[in-house]
């Protein structure tokens, strides 16, 4: 009996602690996607991982690779989120975006967890069903 309440108590540990991580990878892309609606690049800057604010180097030049190589980020009309997925140490979330002309793109959100929170260190764009050609 003692192993069953055991073996329940983990089960319920395990099951919260994944939500919990779920809602915070949720929300530092959620944060990310408010500060790009009022072009607020410095911000949305903050979500980027290290290696990628590394890379470039300041908020200006992130926010420009943005706008022109994935403007369905930069002005989502509608945000769906769907699986979370881990391979190894990496965690992946899948997004589905619809754009302001209603074609819809899905995404995966490489994310990465720092001392600061989850941070997004890269962004891959899937093939949509659905999407318009």
């Amino acid at each position: 009996m003692k192993m069953v309440v055991l073996a329940a108590t983990f089960a319920m540990l395990t099951a919260f602690g994944a939500q919990a991580q779920d809602a915070e990878i949720r929300g530092t892309i959620n944060q990310q996607f408010e500060a790009f609606k009022v072009d607020d690049f410095t911000t949305a800057f903050t979500f980027a991982s290290p290696s990628l604010q590394m890379f470039f180097q300041n908020p200006q030049n992130f926010g420009r690779m943005v706008s022109q190589g994935y403007p369905m980020v930069w002005r989502p009309s509608r945000v769906d989120y769907l699986d979370l997925r881990q391979e190894d140490d990496t965690y992946w979330q899948r997004v589905q975006i619809t754009d302001q002309k209603g074609r819809f793109h899905l995404l995966e959100y490489r994310m990465e967890q720092t001392p600061d929170g989850w941070r997004i260190s890269g962004v891959q764009i899937l093939d949509a069903p659905g999407a318009a050609v």
